[in-house]
């Protein structure tokens, strides 16, 4: 009987924790014996940059090396909405050159399909090559056997047997013309009878056959991955007698991770397949906070057809580490797993924040590193978390459930309408700030009602302060319902904070988002919110939650700065 694999030779899912949906993954082999290399590249929506690029040599440990959008000229994300922008997006190599193909939707410029390319992953990244063809997630496939280069994409088939139907075509690019040549080939309507959402498509050539591998069933809990096969390219294709050959919606909402799917594959040069895809994890309920995830599964072949985690059939839990085919050092912990500690003091060379920031839609360069040195300065824009417009507010992925956020702010408003803090954003329909502003002399204004405080673990006991006019106090916000709400507030001068920089704080366990301030006394307690509200199923789209500072002149232009000495970022 054979023993159990030992800890230090599995990894846990998921490789990279947090919003990372629709992974694509593609393999560099290596030359003169060294390891080969892989890249992964994961969807954005309306974040900017977009489309980090991932580069790992084990396929467990995964570091971020660029964007392949990264500059404004790039594509135009000013107009759309939360869950709009830049959907699926493929990466595959080809004769020293990397190629990412993906579609912007919800624009109100230029839309579609789009390939960039790159012969370094880090970058620079083409301007975008538009394609023309319907839908969305296009993917890329080089048949090595004829050397002729095919895109594949999902879009509404028409007329559809039952509403959601979609159907997965094919054409062939002209990688020199930038172009679609020859005809059209429908190749794939879903696997099940009444399934939704046939998406995700990617094409590969295994031993004689072609296979065609998409999800369908919707990103959500009904999510699923489907196989088909033929014998050309152009099909026809004939789908898995054992399909589904994954998914999680038959173990119920409880298991650990749920609407898995999204997949795509690569090969080893010690001949092992493993399955890149994305997944959930729900908390404190059906909340999936976190978002979308990236997992890693190995894949097995038997009878013509892959199997999906044999023996297991699902994802959750440890793998055994991925067989790369070269020595290299053991596999580290997946980014986000376990106990990490971020702090970003500001004080790096020029004007470059770390890859992991985000701002919302424009890469509009609001912000600056060099006004006051250490410090990034966010001006007070007259953009709010609630408009589709690009706020004072730089994002970096939850990653944990217990989590602490800490944002060191310098700012003096002048008004009530003047904030600086730290947000928790899901779209500008759901989020949260914690922010320190001006308080004027009636109690709550607009006449909003506060939410009682309550207590958390680690917080200092005793009341909170009431604002008094005109002095400096720490306001918490929640948008949700369409509504923006006061949830509560204190007066920063009895605290000891009349004056100079605030500790902003946001001790997050479970669903139990707490926000407040530290003090000389510790973390004080201001406001606390069930975090539930801000993950999709009860907020809507597609996306998980971006913490980090935040400011804004709520609709107003002002003079105010505020300057952001350090952020840290504590996940346990």
């Amino acid at each position: 009987m054979a023993g159990a694999i030992p800890a230090e030779a599995t990894f846990t899912n998921p490789v990279l924790p947090g919003t990372h949906p629709d992974p694509s993954i593609c393999r560099v082999p290596g030359s003169d014996g060294a390891p080969d290399d892989y890249y992964l590249v994961t969807s954005t929506f309306e974040y900017f940059p977009g489309l980090p690029v991932f580069h790992s040599h084990d396929l467990v440990t995964w570091t971020q090396v660029g964007h392949a959008i990264h500059r404004t000229d790039q594509v135009d994300l000013s107009s759309v909405p939360s869950s709009g922008g830049l959907y699926a997006a493929t990466i595959r190599h080809h004769a020293g050159t990397f190629f990412v193909v993906t579609t912007l939707v919800h624009t109100q410029g230029q839309g579609g399909h789009l390939l960039v390319t790159a012969t370094d992953p880090a970058g620079p990244w083409s301007d975008p090559v538009w394609l023309e063809g319907d839908g969305i997630d296009p993917s890329l496939f080089v048949d090595d056997s004829t050397g002729r280069v095919w895109l594949t994409a999902t879009r509404l088939a028409d007329p559809g047997e039952w509403e959601g139907q979609t159907e997965v075509w094919l054409r062939e690019l002209d990688l020199a013309a930038g172009a679609l040549v020859g005809p059209e080939h429908v190749l794939w309507r879903g696997a099940l009878h009444g399934a939704v959402w046939a998406e995700g498509p990617h094409l590969y050539r295994v031993g004689s056959h072609y296979y065609l591998l998409a999800s369908e069933g919707g990103t959500e809990h009904r999510h699923a991955v489907s196989v088909a096969r033929a014998d050309t390219v152009t099909g026809p294709y004939t789908g898995n007698p054992a399909n589904p050959v994954l998914t999680h919606r038959h173990l119920g909402r409880d298991f650990p991770v749920v609407g898995v799917g999204h997949a795509d594959l690569v090969k080893t040069a010690a001949d092992e397949w493993w399955m890149v895809l994305l997944g959930s994890r729900p908390y404190g309920g059906y909340y999936p906070n976190l978002g979308r995830e990236t997992f890693l599964a190995p894949v097995v072949w038997e009878d013509g057809w892959p199997v999906v985690a044999p023996g297991v059939g699902h994802v959750a839990g440890t793998f055994p580490l991925p067989d790369v085919g070269a020595r290299l050092p053991r596999a580290g912990i997946p980014a986000g797993v376990g106990a990490v500690v971020v702090h970003e003091t500001f004080d790096g060379p020029g004007e470059r924040l770390d890859l992991a920031w985000n701002q919302v839609r424009t890469g509009d360069r609001f912000w600056s590193l060099t006004e006051r040195p250490w410090h990034l300065r966010l001006p007070l824009l007259p953009a709010t978390l609630s408009d589709v417009a690009t706020p004072a507010f730089l994002g970096r992925r939850q990653q944990h459930t217990d989590m602490d956020l800490t944002v060191r702010v310098d700012v003096d408003p002048a008004g009530p309408d003047e904030w600086a803090g730290l947000a928790v954003r899901q779209s500008e329909e759901a989020w949260i700030a914690a922010v320190v502003t001006r308080a004027e002399s009636v109690a709550v204004p607009g006449g909003a009602a506060i939410r009682p405080v309550g207590a958390v673990s680690g917080s200092v006991p005793g009341t909170v302060p009431s604002p008094a006019p005109g002095g400096r106090e720490v306001l918490v916000v929640e948008r949700s319902g369409g509504e923006e709400v006061v949830v509560g507030r204190a007066a920063l001068g009895p605290l000891g904070l009349a004056e100079g920089p605030v500790d902003v704080v946001l001790h997050a366990v479970g669903q139990e988002y707490a926000f407040g301030v530290r003090t000389l006394r510790g973390f004080h307690a201001v406001a606390t919110v069930h975090g539930g509200r801000l993950s999709s199923p009860e907020a809507g789209g597609f996306l998980g939650v971006w913490v980090g500072p935040y400011a804004t002149g709520r609709g107003t232009t002002t003079a105010t700065v505020a300057d952001v000495e350090c952020v840290e970022y504590r996940g346990r």
